[in-house]
């Protein structure tokens, strides 16, 4: 009760308060603007996030995704163009409802179930963070290790339909978190004699071009920036018969907050491929499967609950082990290190009264969503009358002074923009970019753990399998790397037993 009374004395802060408006606004207006991700959003944030204390800068981040997850239904429902990827599995859905003059009912129903879904997912990180917190005290760098392998092979399968893209993603990011310094033995590694990369390549420069810069450039390439977006109808009576929905959809709800927490949970996952589970999941247990894709909001208020309880999920394993859950909860994980608030099970002893603080922030970005996100909808048409040239221009301001910001070094520049271009590379050739995000952030944590219990185990590789809790994460690990190969076995022996009789 202490604790619970001083995490409220915190949120009480009115510059807390004032940060989390500003942030939902934020996040709101980026979502609301199509191909403005909810995780560009997030990189745009953090240069910011410098100057705030860390229950700040975490209460910004939280803040932001969340709505900018929301608002991406907006511009998807209104022009078929989803602002976010979480949005995309129900845009054509949405449009289709719009186009029966539904628009209302598909934001509002939307919007509802987005907001049970994250006030769902944050009931279930109260309960099992602290959980997984107690048993996580008792680990050593063996099971860090394996968490840390097991996190990045995730990262690497889930992130993407083809896992050796994930792989390859996964690697280049591996390969960024290598340059620098050796933390044990203190050898140079791919500096090429500069002292500047002697501490390595800095983390915001580098997630601000993945995801800002490389949009920035698509958009530029393509002409999509000299487009002006398309003017939606206007939207009122946004609540108007969403309650009979949520009480005959319980069920979607429900299961949609349930998946979505445990595909979040996961790293590398995140919300936009919990709300396609969720979608394709609420088709296949409808009564009426053949409605969807003719405006039906069974699967749009399955994948909305989804979409935000998959946040909430990631926010587990971030918080708990380390280990983002996507990649927000990465750049959010970096940011905590860089305000020197270490996530891991020892922020549940020492830093308690924070972590109920974040939990209550998690509630009250879910419970403002409803008002905001009613405003975000009537704003819709001046939102997107923004001409997209000077909105872009605006957008790499904000990068540049972000970039330079971090440590006032041109090279952080130089770093932006070259990781913008390999962003754009890398989506041109269908490479996931969120597989070196989270490489960055858990390739230390793999690498000093991996020296560590080399060193405890003087070297013997069978080490990593005589603790019994370290023995089941690495089974764990070994399965997760053979299931694809079998997997694509079982396929292949699929097809030439088809292919035989013939």
């Amino acid at each position: 009760m202490d604790q619970l009374l001083s995490a409220a004395a915190m949120l009480a802060d009115p510059q807390l308060l004032l940060v989390i408006a500003v942030s939902c606004v934020f996040g709101l207006f980026v979502g609301a603007v199509p191909g403005l991700t909810a995780t560009m959003a997030t990189a745009l944030l953090v240069p910011f996030t410098f100057f705030m204390d860390p229950l700040a800068a975490v209460a910004a981040i939280v803040a932001c995704t969340a709505m900018a997850i929301t608002a991406g239904d907006i511009p998807g429902c209104l022009i078929r163009v989803p602002g976010t990827p979480a949005s995309a599995a129900y845009t054509d859905e949405t449009y289709a409802m719009t186009r029966k003059g539904l628009a209302a009912q598909a934001l509002g129903a939307s919007l509802v179930s987005s907001v049970i879904g994250g006030l769902f997912g944050a009931v279930v990180l109260m309960v099992a963070a602290p959980a997984l917190a107690s048993v996580a005290l008792g680990f050593s760098a063996f099971e860090y290790f394996w968490l840390a392998l097991i996190g990045l092979s995730c990262a690497a399968f889930v992130s993407s339909a083809d896992p050796l893209r994930g792989i390859l993603s996964l690697l280049i990011g591996l390969f960024v978190a290598t340059v620098g310094m050796d933390a044990v033995s203190g050898a140079q590694r791919f500096t090429f004699g500069s002292t500047a990369l002697t501490g390595g390549l800095s983390f915001v420069p580098a997630m601000i071009g993945l995801f800002a810069v490389a949009e920035i450039l698509r958009a530029l390439l393509s002409g999509e920036a000299r487009r002006p977006f398309a003017q939606p109808q206007k939207v009122q009576g946004v609540f108007h018969g969403v309650g009979g929905l949520m009480r005959r959809y319980w069920k979607n709800n429900l299961r949609g907050s349930v998946l979505g927490t445990t595909i979040g949970a996961l790293p590398g996952a995140g919300g936009d491929i919990a709300a396609w589970m969720s979608y394709a999941l609420a088709r296949r247990c409808s009564k009426t499967p053949e409605k969807f894709g003719t405006g039906h909001p069974e699967g749009v208020i399955e994948a909305g609950a989804a979409n935000n309880a998959g946040l909430s999920g990631a926010w587990i394993p971030a918080l708990v082990f380390g280990i983002p859950g996507d990649a927000v909860t990465a750049i959010a994980v970096g940011v905590l290190i860089m305000q020197g608030l270490n996530p891991g099970p020892q922020l549940f002893t020492s830093q308690a009264d924070t972590l109920y603080a974040i939990y209550m922030i998690f509630i009250l970005a879910n419970l403002l969503l409803l008002p905001l996100g009613w405003l975000a909808i009537r704003m819709a048409r001046p939102i997107l009358a923004v001409p997209r040239p000077q909105l872009m221009a605006a957008i790499l301001l904000f990068c540049v002074v972000g970039a330079f910001a971090i440590n006032n070094s041109l090279l952080d520049i130089g770093v932006m923009l070259g990781f913008g271009v390999l962003g754009l590379l890398m989506g041109r050739v269908g490479l996931p970019v969120a597989p070196v995000i989270l490489g960055m952030v858990l390739g230390p944590l793999l690498e000093q753990n991996f020296l560590a219990a080399m060193v405890i185990a003087d070297g013997r590789f069978m080490g990593f399998f005589e603790r019994p809790v370290a023995a089941g994460l690495g089974v764990a690990a070994i399965l997760v790397w053979l299931a694809p190969l079998a997997l694509m076995l079982a396929r292949r022996r699929g097809v030439v037993g088809a292919a035989a009789p013939g």
